[in-house]
């Protein structure tokens, strides 16, 4: 059984196990990152849409979803897993055009959704509570419990990776999800609600909602019925996201921007560390929060890695997402003005390299050259704002202490990585980071399903991935019984 391309109708909703068009049947255009063209169109949820979906996760958790026991969500969700990867080719199209996203970028996407789900699959049983000595006559126990409707907000930029770190992990828990996709990149969410159903998913467990953030994804988070809210986006749109689900005293995780750094000491391996200095923040064309979009070097290797750095820059290739080369498009042309007005205001820096845009890329494509800055001063516009684009700064530094200063200059805090040949350094540094994830001698850790992910300050709170996120979907009941 294969999934056909675009056999969903992308102008409808899935809401209670079923497809529909939304309740006032509008629609939005979906734009080809490539060129510029309409791919299809879809469905413009609303208020209305939001408390239909919201209606039908609460009947899911009072009926069959609700009643199904820890073990038995797990098998769903690695029932899933497997639908996913059997369907590996069609969602990796489906993502590439989407997204914009290189092929081989995609189709790790693919990957990583599978393996959420099969991480979560043999978790979902294992989330224990415990049992606290007391007085005498008591005896005290924990449980875990899910929180009950969940509200996911997911970005354009890694929409698989991110459904299935924030949607796996709360049906894992047990709670029945509303999903509200960004509107510029929503296909794979469609086309997951369709896998989940294949994979005997109950109705109502999963509800996919498309539609504008300001309509749809505002109704989501201020509907009274929705008892979490899970966010990956922008630092704006997040502290109105916070605000919004304060006003129903509901907890929220934030996943938000990023200026994250690497390190890199006169000891390092620096054949070892050239991939990661570079990839890691181009990645995605470099629309991703935890993009190493700062370089700080010691003085004695400085010269030496900005002269490598540009190598590499320039051959890189930029072209569209079917090309699969180093670097596809941006999301939009509205995201490309953006970028290239940041790459405008390093016009008083040093500019090393910039990659080459393919002769044979569409006009209307989002394309926008990698650029690579040395030079830098910490304090300069590039060194302290998400550009969430391809672009990178280099920065020099002394010492160990003015390295550390530098890296904990922003109001940032998600990724952070050391490279050092030195162990005494290394655990000097992992805890003086201000990061909610720091790397020794790597970068990512390969996406990392298992290793708890978020930040602090202006990157968010909360953790996702590995088993702080079941912790996160759930809530902990006390129970205390006297017997005497």
């Amino acid at each position: 059984m294969t999934l056909r391309p675009m056999n969903i109708d992308p102008t409808h909703l899935f809401i209670a196990g079923a497809w529909g068009p939304s309740l006032g049947g509008d629609v939005l255009p979906l734009l080809n990152p490539s060129d510029g063209s309409t791919l299809c169109h879809i469905a413009k949820g609303s208020a209305a849409d939001i408390d239909a979906a919201v209606r039908a996760a609460q009947a899911a958790l009072d009926g069959e979803w609700g009643r199904l026991p820890a073990f038995e969500r797990g098998r769903i969700l690695a029932r899933i897993g497997a639908e996913v990867l059997e369907h590996i080719d069609h969602l990796t199209d489906l993502e590439s055009m989407d997204v914009g996203k290189p092929l081989t970028q995609a189709r790790n996407d693919v990957i990583a959704l599978a393996r959420y789900m099969e991480f979560y699959a043999g978790a979902a049983d294992k989330i224990h509570g415990e049992t606290i000595p007391f007085q005498d006559g008591y005896t005290v126990y924990t449980l875990r419990e899910p929180h009950g409707v969940t509200g996911h907000i997911v970005p354009w930029n890694y929409p698989m990776q991110i459904i299935g770190r924030s949607v796996g992990a709360a049906l894992a828990m047990g709670n029945a999800c509303v999903l509200k996709p960004a509107e510029e990149a929503c296909l794979s969410a469609l086309a997951f609600a369709e896998i989940c159903s294949r994979a005997g998913l109950p109705a109502g467990a999963l509800n996919v909602v498309t539609g504008l953030g300001a309509e749809a994804g505002a109704a989501l988070t201020a509907h009274r019925g929705v008892q979490h809210m899970s966010f990956t986006g922008s630092v704006g749109v997040g502290k109105v996201i916070q605000s919004t689900s304060a006003q129903n005293v509901v907890p929220v995780t934030l996943e938000l921007g990023g200026k994250s750094p690497q390190l890199v000491f006169e000891d390092a391996d620096l054949d070892a560390a050239l991939p990661f200095l570079v990839n890691a923040g181009l990645q995605n064309a470099g629309q991703t929060c935890s993009a190493s979009s700062r370089i700080l070097v010691q003085r004695g290797v400085y010269d030496d890695v900005v002269a490598r750095m540009g190598a590499a820059y320039r051959a890189l290739k930029v072209g569209p997402a079917a090309a699969d080369l180093n670097v596809g498009p941006l999301i939009s042309n509205r995201q490309k003005g953006i970028v290239e007005s940041y790459i405008a205001k390093g016009a008083d820096l040093r500019m090393v390299a910039q990659a080459k845009i393919a002769s044979d890329a569409p006009a209307g494509g989002a394309y926008v050259a990698a650029t690579l800055f040395a030079d830098v001063p910490p304090t300069h516009v590039l060194a302290q704002e998400e550009i969430f684009g391809p672009v990178q700064v280099i920065i020099p530094f002394e010492d160990e202490e003015e390295a550390i200063r530098i890296a904990n200059g922003t109001e940032f805090g998600l990724v952070a990585s050391v490279w050092s040949l030195s162990g005494a350094r290394q655990m000097r540094l992992a805890k003086r980071l201000r990061a909610g994830q720091v790397f020794l001698n790597n970068y990512g850790a390969a996406g990392g399903v298992e290793l708890p992910f978020g930040g602090v300050g202006l990157s968010g709170h909360g953790r996702e991935k590995g088993f702080e996120a079941l912790y996160g979907f759930s809530t902990l009941k006390t129970v205390a019984a006297l017997h005497g």
